[in-house]
């Protein structure tokens, strides 16, 4: 896609929409993909001016629209959703249950929360059902196993760790961008990557990720513990193509970024089922 074209789409999906479409809009309705904005104007933000239009600010979407959305691709998927999942499929981006509810982990539970309270939770008991399991999952793994009831004393002379999760080649939580380096080592192959090189200076690391049945592709990949980390340490977007995070706290981010912490707890969920 040309430059051209990508301004036409843009133009095309303003006339359409009746305001200037966001990133996900642009996907959905004008076929415009992150990776041709970046290659071809480095940023949605520089497509926009060469329009001579502004980036639209969060457009407020009601609770009842998201809850409605969202639960009936929680229906379809048979699960809850991830938040790529859900960029995939919803007509929403997952910003606006993020701005409501805190973080992506915390949106099903505040969807149930709302349905219950405003008297939209009938016909969704299969979908309200799994944000009960999972949220059941969340506190079995907050609790630990094998930690011990709030209030003992934490010995002053020795290092603490994150909750416990169970089976992984990790024993812990990742607290740092190491862990979440030997976390994805560990997971590489079962999603579906295969390392090239790492190495110390930006990116962290390349490797060959399944796009196929039989197709491969190069990725440049940067680990973050949080995804908004990439941003303050001063990384260039245009020198990375996917951040794997534990933690997934920026909202704008240009980059696809795969959130550790979400696949752990779909594990975690598929094996308590």
């Amino acid at each position: 896609m040309t430059r051209q074209e990508i301004i036409a789409a843009i133009l095309a999906c303003k006339e359409k929409l009746g305001h200037v479409p966001t990133r996900t809009e642009l996907a959905k309705h004008g076929n415009v993909r992150r990776e041709q904005l970046r290659e071809k104007f480095g940023s949605y933000t520089e497509a926009l001016r060469e329009c001579n239009l502004e980036k639209p600010g969060p457009r407020e979407v009601k609770l009842e629209a998201l809850f409605l959305d969202w639960a009936n691709i929680a229906r379809t998927l048979k699960k809850l959703p991830t938040s790529f999942e859900y960029e995939r499929l919803s007509q929403f981006s997952q910003k606006p249950l993020i701005r409501k509810f805190g973080c992506w982990s915390d949106a099903p539970a505040g969807l149930k929360r709302w349905a219950e309270e405003n008297g939209e939770a009938a016909g969704w008991e299969d979908v309200l059902k799994l944000v009960k399991e999972k949220e059941i999952l969340r506190k079995r793994a907050r609790q630990g196993k094998f930690i011990p009831p709030v209030g003992r004393p934490v010995l002053p002379d020795r290092a603490t760790y994150g909750a416990l999760f169970y089976p992984c080649a990790l024993l812990c939580e990742p607290t740092n961008e190491a862990g979440v380096f030997f976390l994805f080592a560990a997971m590489a192959e079962d999603l579906g990557f295969a390392v090239l090189h790492v190495q110390a200076e930006f990116p962290d690391c390349e490797a060959l990720r399944a796009v196929g049945a039989s197709r491969v592709q190069r990725v440049r990949i940067e680990f973050e513990f949080q995804s908004r980390n990439f941003e303050r340490h001063g990384h260039d977007p245009k020198g990375c193509d996917l951040i794997v995070c534990w933690e997934h706290n920026w909202l704008d981010c240009p980059l696809e970024v795969l959130v550790l912490k979400d696949v752990i707890s779909k594990r975690q969920a598929d094996q308590e089922l």
